[in-house]
């Protein structure tokens, strides 16, 4: 059966279809006041936005205030992995390479690595960064998705085939099973975007090996260029990139479905596959994608981007919901947690503008700058907020990967590449724990009613 035939199988009369619509949105609506009435802490956060505690953990700490008689005041965002601060752990690193490969370490283990457990970790990681080819074959390079996200569930969801042990949940199993994941993922995204690329965009085919004498970063690099070459200032960027987002917290969507589906005692491969599936929605990793896309609409109605009037002008056109996409949002900017700043992006923003200066690109880092730099105060005036709003990871990640010569569509996939370490570790954490079954409450807001025969529902017709 071809695809043209199964479409003529799904198709309905059009009509039919939009009164199953119009039915379908009369009867999930739920009268909103209905939250305050019964106090429903909606998406597990309180009237001011915070998240609600469903659990406890110790692998990272995620800092936007201190509390001081009662009253949160805002600070200078601080993020942990296991105890240690993140902007910390970065400088010490240094020009060390494997800096990702230590923070995986790190989160997953407790413990920061010795040179010689360091050296270990790399050679099991690199021993098993590999796939076969029928596996290329047979799963990636079949039926291939512009959304590459759903090209890495597929394929994430197909290496339970693969694996002799995949239902075994024991500790032992599934670190070895997240030792994989965390060296295969990076295949599997990059040969993913070439699968699109041959049969979607150029008809280019390129599969390459990794190299056993490259970090993670590195192989990226030179997994996704044509000549595989990259400078040592790329791969040290691409390397803090995976750092600052290979975790944030248990709280955050994608590391929670981790908790929740690990909870109920199903595999690896369909945890991880959860925590993808959401990590690919636009609220959550596809933020970047979004600003890159503002950036772009910024650039084409501003003649003189370094001219903060005119560029305020469009950033309040934006505000007010008259240009770009109509949503009134500044993208990257504002956190649910950090408030004068997110560390991650303080980071990122100074590797950001070093490669801009090797890229020649400091004229698009500037706009970045002066958009951050005007756009918070902006965004308070527009909705009479008294809390800062800074700018977020995602403002400057998808410059930073732009500047790497990354493709759009492998945006999201380097987040999952980065944050399987995190999955993995929250996923082991939940297992160490045996804890219950996570289910929330719902409360139902309906009506309980008599049964209708088939007359008596024509006669309410």
């Amino acid at each position: 059966m071809n695809n043209q035939q199964m479409m003529e199988l799904t198709t309905v009369d059009p009509s039919a279809f939009d009164a199953l619509v119009e039915q379908c949105k009369k009867s999930g609506a739920i009268d909103q006041n209905l939250y305050v009435e019964y106090d429903v802490k909606r998406g597990l956060r309180d009237s001011n936005g915070n998240g609600v505690l469903t659990g406890l953990t110790e692998i990272s700490d995620v800092c936007g205030c201190n509390s001081v008689g009662g009253r949160k005041i805002p600070v200078d965002g601080k993020l942990y992995f296991q105890g240690y601060d993140v902007e910390k752990l970065i400088e010490g690193i240094g020009d060390r390479r494997y800096g990702f490969e230590e923070t995986t370490y790190l989160l997953m283990f407790g413990s920061l690595p010795t040179n010689e457990q360091l050296k270990n970790f790399v050679h099991i990681l690199s021993d098993l960064e590999e796939l076969s080819g029928s596996f290329i074959r047979d799963v990636i390079m079949k039926a291939t998705s512009a959304n590459l996200m759903n090209s890495l569930m597929k394929s994430i969801l197909s290496l339970y085939s693969y694996d002799e042990n995949p239902d075994d949940i024991s500790v032992p199993n599934v670190l070895r099973q997240s030792l994989q994941l965390v060296a295969k993922m990076p295949l599997i995204a990059v040969y993913a975007y070439q699968a699109y690329r041959h049969y979607k965009l150029d008809g280019t085919l390129m599969i390459k090996n990794p190299r056993k004498d490259y970090s993670i970063a590195e192989n990226l690099l030179y997994m996704m260029r044509d000549d595989g070459q990259f400078t040592e200032l790329e791969a040290k960027v691409l390397d803090i990139c995976l750092i600052l987002h290979a975790e944030h917290g248990g709280g955050n969507n994608s590391t929670f479905t981790t908790h929740v589906v690990t909870s109920s005692g199903t595999d690896t491969y369909s945890a991880i596959a959860a925590s993808i599936a959401s990590l690919k929605g636009p609220k959550h990793g596809g933020a970047n994608i979004k600003v890159q896309q503002m950036f772009a609409d910024i650039k084409e109605n501003c003649k003189n981007w370094d001219d903060k009037e005119e560029v305020c002008n469009y950033l309040i056109k934006i505000l007010e919901k008259k240009a770009f996409d109509g949503a009134g949002l500044i993208y990257g900017m504002g956190h649910a947690v950090y408030t004068n700043s997110d560390p991650r992006q303080v980071v990122l923003k100074d590797f950001a503008k070093r490669l801009s200066e090797e890229k020649g690109m400091q004229k698009e880092f500037a706009l970045y700058e002066l958009v951050e730099r005007e756009a918070g105060a902006l965004i308070m005036q527009r909705h009479k907020m008294f809390k800062p709003v800074c700018a977020n990871v995602d403002f400057y990640s998808g410059l930073v990967y732009a500047m790497l010569d990354i493709p759009e569509e492998l945006f999201t996939p380097m987040f999952a590449i980065a944050r399987i370490s995190g999955w993995s570790a929250h996923r082991l954490e939940e297992l160490v724990n045996a804890g219950k079954i996570i289910r929330p409450a719902y409360k139902y807001v309906g009506y309980h009613r008599d049964y209708l025969d088939m007359e008596s529902r024509e006669d309410q017709q």
